[in-house]
């Protein structure tokens, strides 16, 4: 199991960030490999020389094409309050995405209604609410633009299965490399140029305001707009 190459940005002993890679998945499911939280529990028994049972408990889940920030809890009392805010929504999230036509909108909240088809993992998405449909919102922003894509910042207010990937198809800016959701092609690489930037929530133990921010992927497209936001503050 690789654990060399773990992007951690941030660690102490309640927690642990790591800046996931394109294709890991964060927790184990029916493909069989080696989830994050696998990687994060090696990485620990290395570092601290552990002998016995290592704790890692799953905090929150982005999807496998997707890169970014995500949170582990390194003992259950960090986890059951990471879960309470998540719960509570007490933690801001702020997504970045690359889409190739301009939204109808340069900032907008979106609300829509969605419907997962477990047979496709895909949901389905209604402007009005309908019977066993999920309510989800999102703020946008568009944040900069180069010749044939943009870059989006998103906040994320409600937690829903693709839920970043629908909204925005459905108001026609799929996201570059997303086939599932409407864009032509797909990226060499697998992934979907969506990626989880930043966390901010009030730390569960110290009671301090945190805020763990990760760097898109090293490509071309992305390192192009993460060095027109530079000196942007988070």
């Amino acid at each position: 199991m690789e654990v060399s190459n773990l992007e951690v940005v941030f660690e102490d002993n309640h927690l642990i960030a790591v800046n996931k890679r394109i294709g890991d998945i964060v927790q184990g499911d029916k493909t069989e490999d080696t989830p994050l939280s696998e990687k994060v529990k090696k990485f620990i028994r290395i570092k601290y020389h552990k002998t016995g049972n290592v704790y890692c408990g799953v905090i929150h889940r982005i999807d496998r094409p997707v890169s970014g920030v995500v949170i582990f809890a390194k003992t259950s009392k960090a986890l059951s309050r990471m879960n309470q805010l998540v719960h509570d929504r007490q933690i801001i999230k702020h997504y970045w995405a690359i889409v190739k036509d301009l939204p109808p909108k340069p900032k907008d909240n979106l609300v829509h209604y969605l419907l997962k088809d477990e047979q496709r993992n895909k949901v389905i998405v209604s402007r009005i609410h309908k019977e066993g449909y999920l309510r989800a919102e999102l703020n946008y922003e568009l944040v900069s633009s180069a010749n044939m894509y943009h870059l989006l910042e998103i906040e994320l207010i409600t937690g829903r299965h693709h839920q970043i990937r629908a909204q925005l198809s459905a108001i026609g800016c799929p996201i570059k490399g997303d086939t599932k959701y409407g864009f032509p092609r797909s990226n060499q690489d697998a992934s979907i140029c969506l990626h989880a930037r930043s966390i901010s929530f009030i730390h569960p133990v110290s009671l301090q305001t945190t805020t763990i921010v990760a760097n898109p992927p090293d490509e071309k497209l992305w390192n192009y707009f993460a060095e027109q936001l530079i000196d942007v503050p988070e």
